[in-house]
Parts: structure tokens; sequence; C-alpha cells
């Protein structure tokens, strides 16, 4: 019986042993930050079900915290539904990203699309999948996984909240030391490091510009005018 289930879902579990390491470092990063969520929504006097549903739900780190700031303040949904816009309007700029790799795979392209926050659009667009693995899949899993951490964190934090009482601070840095790792691990498989410098100096100037509280949508519509200028030469570049 076990060996048929095996059988029967191969594809499925091949997938998922690909997948796992590769969300490993996301697990520390999301637990710990998931955490300091529901420890934080504790403090603003919600219970567990608040972070587990709305981690559930939004699946927006950045939108959850800003969400029960706004839940302890005067009814406003239009003024919560623009900054939650603003603050993750560079997933549209991630979806146009992932628009092919995403393609064509019925009710996983659908959660794939909702579940895509930054740190799976790290793994799931820079990963070489060996070729015996289901590319679907391997995208479902990582996805998946990366939302089971973060809501896991959210509401073990939101349970053990009222008992927590040393500091938390400083924990983010966790998610900021694995993209440095991911940008390092792309930068070594390339032989062109045009994309990746160009990664590096358009946010510069943006920070410069606009400061650190608003660089990421600038930065994101320079590399697509870059890239959309300049596409037909990056991509003669990178295949001599």
């Amino acid at each position: 019986m076990k060996h048929k289930i095996i059988k029967k879902y191969n594809k499925q579990i091949t997938a998922l042993k690909s997948a796992f390491p590769q969300t490993i470092p996301i697990l520390t990063g999301f637990l710990f930050l998931g955490l300091s969520y529901g420890l934080y929504s504790n403090t603003q006097g919600f219970t567990f079900i608040y972070p587990l549903i709305l981690s559930l739900t939004i699946f927006a780190g950045s939108a959850e915290f800003m969400v029960i700031t706004f839940l302890t303040g005067t009814f406003n949904p239009l003024l919560t539904f623009i900054v939650t816009f603003i603050i993750n309007a560079r997933h549209i700029f991630y979806s146009i990203t992932m628009l092919d790799k995403y393609r064509g795979y019925n009710w996983k392209s659908i959660y794939l699309i909702y579940g895509l926050c930054d740190e799976t659009f790290a793994i799931n667009h820079t990963v070489q999948i060996p070729s015996n693995i289901d590319k679907g899949w391997f995208y479902f899993w990582t996805t998946l996984l990366n939302q089971i951490y973060w809501v896991s964190g959210a509401t073990l934090g939101g349970l053990i909240g009222p008992y927590i009482t040393f500091n938390l601070k400083g924990v983010d840095f966790v998610l900021t030391a694995l993209f440095v790792v991911i940008f390092m691990n792309q930068y070594n498989k390339e032989d062109n490091h045009t994309g990746s410098y160009i990664g590096l100096l358009f946010p510069i100037i943006s920070i410069i510009i606009f400061g650190n509280e608003n660089f990421i949508i600038p930065s994101m519509i320079s590399f697509i005018i870059f890239f959309t200028i300049f596409r037909k030469k990056y991509d003669t570049k990178n295949r001599s």
C-alpha cells in the first residue's frame, strides 16, 4: 500500500524533496519574523486567531503589520487599500517577471500567483531546477512551504506572546543576510555580471534620490525600462 502511494505521488514527492532544501534559509527567517509579528499583534490586544487568519489570507508581512495598526485605529478602508497597495506594489513587477515561469500549471498557477512573496520570488526566479523534477510542483512546494513557515511563526508568536519577555529586536537581519547569500550565489553562477551590477546600481541611485523608504518602486521601473531597451544586447552577451 505504501509503495503504491509513493509510486502514485512520486512526481510530487520528488519535487518536494528538491524544493525543501531551497527553503531552509527562509524557514529560519520567517519563523523569527512571523514570531515578531505574532508578538506585536498580541501587544496590541489581539489573540493568536488574528495573526493566524491575517497571515493565511494576506500573506504580505509589511501589510499585515500595517493592518494590525489600522484595526486599532479609525475604520478607513480607502486609506487601508491605498497604503497596502503602495507597500506591495513591487509584487506587480515580480508577477510580470514570473508570467512565463508560472504559465500552464492549471490550479497551481492560481496559488503561485497568490503566494508570490519576496523570498519565494528570489528562489523560484533564480533556481536551476533539475530536468527530472516537475517545475510546476517545485514552484508549488516552494511557495506553500514558505507560507507555512510564515503562518506557523505568526501563530506561534500570538500563542506565546503573553509569556515572552526577552527582546527580539534585530532578528529581521536574518532575511537581509539571506538575500545577500542568494545574490552572491547567483553572481557566482553568471558568466556575464551586467545584470547583477545593474541590480546594485539602480537601487543605490534610487536611495540617493528617493530615500530608504521609497526606493523600491523607482528601482523596479528602472529595471524594466533598462532591460526593455537593452534586452536583445543583454541576451546576446549572455549567449556568447
